[in-house]
């Protein structure tokens, strides 16, 4: 039996704090993600039977450069909010938890990083 009332035991049990940051961060990135989906889409099909010189040549127009670089960004950042929301409700060990989180964070930095340089040593020569 405690000697702290409800309303002192309520209040200890608080949320992280993060949860709307969170929240916000998947609805921003989602709605970024249809256009720039809808636009790699539309590329992707008009690139169709173009040759390397013609994609570098794509590539190499500021534009497309920066939306390419900006859906693989937001694409492996949304990814990665999804995946720990996901791990956060559905793996119940603690340090399994941990492990995965940590691991996802890892991962989706070390695609996005990869893919932009790929798109980069495409761009710039390579």
């Amino acid at each position: 039996m405690s000697m702290r009332s409800d309303l002192g035991r309520v209040r200890g049990l608080g949320a992280a704090k993060d949860g709307t940051t969170h929240w916000w961060a998947q609805r921003v990135t989602a709605v970024a993600l249809v256009p720039l989906s809808l636009w790699f889409v539309f590329s992707a099909i008009a690139l169709v039977g173009v040759d390397v010189v013609g994609f570098k040549t794509w590539l190499n127009d500021a534009g497309n450069l920066l939306l390419i670089v900006l859906f693989v960004g937001v694409l492996f950042y949304h990814m990665q909010l999804g995946i720990q929301v996901v791990t956060e409700d559905y793996v119940h060990g603690e340090k399994a938890k941990i492990i995965w989180l940590i691991l996802n964070k890892i991962l989706a930095v070390f695609f996005t990083v990869s893919c932009i340089i790929a798109v980069l040593k495409v761009a710039f020569g390579g």
